[in-house]
């Protein structure tokens, strides 16, 4: 069975980005499971193997893209990783946030550099009306 010169660049191309696009995909499920299971020493890992994944994932695509074409399902694959990312992205922004306003409901704010508590716990400002306020 002959090949043409166009079939076999198009194989090579396939060849050459399956690899950093199956490890792009990989630490994003990697990702995924460890932001599941809330360990902090997982995320700091795999947000470190993903972002090194996806540097090399852009730099193969762009590369292939300069000297022709990147496979249409190559590329369809990319956007979706991509998609993930932002969708990861997005639910730690969101996560954060929450947090961020948890706090600021649980630990009041301090009021012109005074000490918010003495050494015994209790607090040093008035309460005012007793009612939590956040």
């Amino acid at each position: 069975m002959f090949t043409s010169p166009e079939e076999m660049q198009a194989l090579q191309r396939v060849a050459e980005l399956e690899p950093p696009l199956s490890a792009l995909e990989e630490s994003l499920a990697a990702l995924g499971q460890a932001l599941c299971s809330n360990d902090a020493q997982a995320i700091e890992a795999q947000a470190s193997a993903l972002h090194r994944a996806l540097a090399r994932a852009v730099a193969q695509f762009a590369q292939a893209a300069r000297a022709g074409s990147v496979p249409p399902t190559l590329r369809h694959r990319l956007a979706l990783a991509g998609g993930r990312v932002a969708a990861q992205r997005e639910a730690l922004a969101r996560a954060t946030a929450s947090l961020d306003r948890a706090i600021d409901v649980l630990l009041p704010a301090e009021s012109a550099g005074q000490a918010i508590y003495s050494a015994a716990g209790s607090t040093l400002r008035p309460t005012g009306s007793g009612a939590l306020q956040a």
